[in-house]
């Protein structure tokens, strides 16, 4: 069936894409105001996008046109923020934060979550998350009235000692990790315990396994 994006309204066009655009990793974002206020909020239309230089995307909407969310004001305000990824012990804490608080209040507090600091930006990391990025603002892209894209380029992570099998080569035990994304509706969540794995064909082998 096809579904013409240009004859459809933003919601049916948003239901559409956030329900086969799936598993979303989730930005667990940890930002901070011009006058300190911490605040702490998911985003799951977020990705990796650039090794070199590290770059992450995020696109945060607004409450209305006008009026951005607690996270994009702090971003544009600071330039720094943090990147938590969420695993399956945490996701019910990460649920508390995308509560529609008032401005002001600390999300992190109210899901009694803890801060650790953070050494290259200003804003706390997620002591319950097993990844964090520190962030710099790189850019952030108009998306229409609703939307911005803010670009970031990650400056450290941090790794849960347990998950990381060898620092010198930089190989992480990404199963440890138990990730989870996003999936469709109010709150479809899926985990990443269900792997299989597709061995990438050389192009001197295609031949043979072409057929």
């Amino acid at each position: 069936m096809l579904f013409d994006f240009t004859e459809l309204p933003a919601q049916a066009r948003y239901k559409l894409l956030a329900s086969t655009v799936t598993p979303r990793p989730i930005a667990w974002v940890v930002s901070r105001s011009a006058i300190g206020t911490v605040n702490a909020a998911p985003f799951s239309f977020f990705n990796v996008l650039s090794g070199d230089p590290p770059t992450v995307g995020i696109s945060i909407g607004s409450r209305r046109p006008g009026a951005p969310k607690d996270t994009l004001a702090n971003i544009q305000a600071t330039g720094e923020f943090v990147v938590n990824l969420v695993s399956r012990d945490n996701a019910e804490a990460m649920n508390k934060t995308a509560t529609e608080f008032p401005p002001g209040v600390d999300e992190l507090a109210m899901a009694k979550l803890t801060r650790l600091p953070s050494v290259k930006v200003t804003p706390p990391r997620i002591a319950e998350s097993p990844v964090a990025f520190e962030c710099k603002l790189f850019q952030t892209v108009p998306l229409g009235p609703a939307n911005t894209l803010v670009l970031g380029h990650v400056v450290a992570m941090h790794v849960r000692d347990d998950a990381v099998l060898d620092a010198l080569k930089h190989y992480i035990d990404t199963p440890k990790l138990d990730l989870i994304g996003r999936m469709h509706g109010g709150g479809g969540y899926t985990t990443t315990r269900d792997q299989f794995q597709i061995p990438r064909i050389p192009l001197e082998d295609w031949d043979a396994v072409a057929d």
